[in-house]
């Protein structure tokens, strides 16, 4: 009986309290409409854009260093060709081995970079051509305008298939045992001419080349790395290896007496010491963008140190002005879309970003992806400017730009949006890519997909 009287009271008590509130309205505070704060979206598309051409990068030792031709319909041919500096087994004095030497084989091994292949590997077949540098390395800057002097003839050769993502197996010589069939990395591997490691290591090489490094390198200065252009077909594309882990297999029989023995004796390209040559020759339609005649508005950016946009936002000082002085800005997001249709069969870039120039005409970043101003101490997860395949669109987060620029806290020496390494995480990178070629199209400003600020603001009343 007791529980049945406990369940009584609880109904009667929840009753009484259901019965208080008729008007579900009335719950909670009152809100005076004279300090009511109301979000407003304001889309600007007043915005203008331009094509401009990227400024130099340093080529010296990058992850990802390439190997070009590439005939883009859309933007034109890129090339790029890569001198590479070898060095001694061990990197220090390197000793004959013991007996009678035969080269068997001499094979320059080139491994592709984690998704190194950008252009059409399905109608295009490359042939890629190895020659001897005449001018040496020295330890000094190298942009991607550099041209390397080099000897016309050709070291070694191969014809290829552009395959990124396939591994190889090869036979693995043992010494002293027998050879195994191992799986390796995808790479690229080029017969180099025996006569050239006879001339330069072995039997016909001086002494002095063998005595060091340094007199290794300044007989042999280096190899200069090219597609050629006749024997490359298709559309062509821009190869990317690993030039650290580059080097030249060297295949060889030591016969002494009666006892034959097979080894393999490696000369790699020594880290650091690889640099990359990079031209553009553009389109009429990109030239025309460049030298602002384009009648279609079309802004071009190109990654390989290739193209930018300038950014401006003529008329946003003048919109909030009129405003009044009590406007805060909550949140601005800049819309950057991809040309409909201009992602087949090259896909987009796949992260831009965003800075700004300072008084002295370098490269700053934006206050809203800078971790020393208080605002922007999440931007390497909030900035953004990753490619959204969905929507085909970019999208930056520049609320604490916008409100500097509207107040007259920030002066415009020049904004630009650009191509750059999609897989910087810590920070955001605003340096011009030589590792990357993706390019993107973006529509110009009478198309319905062109760039816009996209503001939510409140307005304070007084």
């Amino acid at each position: 009986m007791k529980f049945s009287k406990l369940g009584l009271l609880t109904l009667l008590i929840s009753l009484f309290i259901l019965n208080s509130c008729k008007n579900q309205d009335g719950i909670g505070l009152g809100v005076d409409e004279n300090n009511q704060l109301n979000g407003t979206l304001f889309a600007d598309t007043n915005i203008t854009l331009n094509t401009v051409p990227e400024d130099s990068v340093v080529t010296n030792g990058l992850f990802r260093t390439p190997l070009s031709y590439f005939k883009d319909p859309e933007f034109g041919v890129t090339e790029s060709n890569i001198a590479a500096q070898l060095s001694l087994p061990g990197g220090s004095a390197y000793t004959l081995p013991t007996g009678a030497l035969t080269i068997d084989s001499a094979i320059l091994v080139l491994p592709y970079a984690a998704n190194g292949f950008y252009g059409d590997s399905l109608a295009s077949k490359f042939k890629i051509n190895v020659h001897q540098l005449n001018e040496k390395y020295v330890s000094t800057t190298y942009y991607n305008n550099k041209q390397w002097d080099y000897n016309s003839s050709v070291l070694g050769t191969k014809s290829f298939i552009a395959r990124s993502h396939d591994t190889l197996k090869i036979f693995n010589i043992v010494k002293g045992a027998k050879d195994t069939l191992i799986k390796v990395v995808p790479q690229v591997r080029i017969p180099i001419a025996s006569s050239f490691i006879d001339s330069y290591l072995f039997t016909e090489a001086p002494p002095a080349y063998r005595a060091s490094n340094l007199g290794f390198q300044s007989a042999v200065k280096g190899l200069y790395l090219t597609l050629d252009k006749t024997g490359t077909t298709g559309p062509g594309g821009n190869l990317m290896f690993t030039l650290d882990s580059a080097k030249i297999n060297i295949y060889y029989r030591a016969v002494s007496g009666t006892t034959t023995d097979t080894s393999v004796v490696t000369l790699p390209v020594q880290a650091g010491t690889h640099m990359a040559s990079i031209k553009h020759t553009y389109s009429a339609k990109v030239q025309a963008a460049l030298n602002s005649t384009s009648t279609d508005g079309l802004v071009y950016l190109q990654g390989l140190a290739g193209l930018r946009a300038k950014v401006a936002f003529p008329e946003i000082q003048k919109t909030f002005a009129s405003l009044g002085s009590d406007v805060v800005i909550n949140r601005a997001e800049l819309v950057v879309s991809a040309l409909p249709g201009s992602g087949v069969p090259y896909a987009p870039a796949p992260r831009l970003t965003m800075y700004k120039y300072d008084l002295a005409k370098q490269r700053v970043r934006l206050q809203d992806a800078a971790t020393s101003d208080p605002r922007g101490v999440n931007g390497p997860s909030y900035f953004d400017g990753f490619y959204n395949k969905k929507n085909n669109e970019y999208h930056f987060l520049v609320t604490a730009f916008v409100q500097d620029l509207i107040r007259g806290k920030t002066v415009d020496y020049g904004t630009f949006i650009a191509p750059v390494n999609p897989v910087t995480a810590t920070t955001i990178d605003i340096s011009p890519t030589a590792t990357y070629a993706e390019r993107t199209v973006t529509p110009g400003k009478n198309s319905p997909y062109r760039i816009k600020l996209n503001i939510i603001y409140t307005k304070i009343n007084q």
